[in-house]
């Protein structure tokens, strides 16, 4: 295993097709990210939800993960379930939002991910961010599409702590789903952990790495 770490990361992006997706998939490393780098700039897009409490509820989960950061959310009205049907919109968003950032590091959904929405926007992010460091977060679900990633945060035990509880405190609107729980994020971020030689990690799928061994 080899360890990674970039060498600049001022700006990150976020996108996600729901609420709730970022901080489920890539919570702890935001926490970890965005307390080792105050200032950080992270702009985050949802295209769904938007003017409903699924957005106030994404509001107050991601400042509370993101602390210190200079945070830039958007969240849009597109139809939950429907991002197919509704290509050129979603489209128009990612573009509009490389427009407005040029991140050092992307967090966004992975191809193998069974949602439809989830893999539709992963289809859309490499066609914006052509030049960029994408990583594919991971999304527990009844689908059961969870894969093998390459790519691992180790995450402190109390901020594996601090994830679950914020999960639970910021999304009461999930609280009915039988995947939502303390337990399931907990027991994959342990297994992730195992994988990477911590106590417990997000894992994240990356398609394309470009590195300079020289150092230039």
């Amino acid at each position: 295993m080899i360890g990674f770490r970039p060498a600049r990361t001022g700006r990150i992006a976020l996108l996600a097709a729901h609420c709730d997706d970022l901080a489920i998939g890539a919570g702890g490393t935001l926490l970890t990210l965005c307390s080792a780098r105050p200032g950080t700039r992270v702009d985050a897009l949802v295209l769904s939800g938007g003017g409903t409490a699924r957005e106030d509820e994404e509001r107050a989960a991601l400042a509370d993960f993101c602390p210190g950061a200079d945070l830039r959310l958007t969240v849009l009205k597109l139809p939950d379930g429907r991002l197919p049907a509704y290509w050129e919109e979603a489209k128009t968003a990612v573009e509009e939002l490389r427009a407005r950032t040029d991140p050092d590091l992307v967090f966004a959904p992975h191809r193998g991910d069974a949602h439809q929405d989830h893999r539709g926007l992963a289809e859309l992010v490499p066609t914006a961010f052509r030049d960029h460091q994408v990583l594919g977060y991971e999304i527990v679900k009844w689908d059961g599409d969870l894969g093998r990633p390459g790519a691992y945060q180790p995450l402190a035990p109390e901020v594996a702590e601090a994830k679950a509880e914020l999960l639970e405190r910021h999304y009461p609107s999930q609280h009915g789903r039988p995947w939502y729980d303390r337990e399931a994020f907990l027991g994959l971020a342990r297994l992730r952990g195992i994988e990477c030689r911590a106590r417990h990690a997000e894992a994240f799928h990356v398609g394309k790495l470009t590195f300079d061994l020289a150092g230039g």
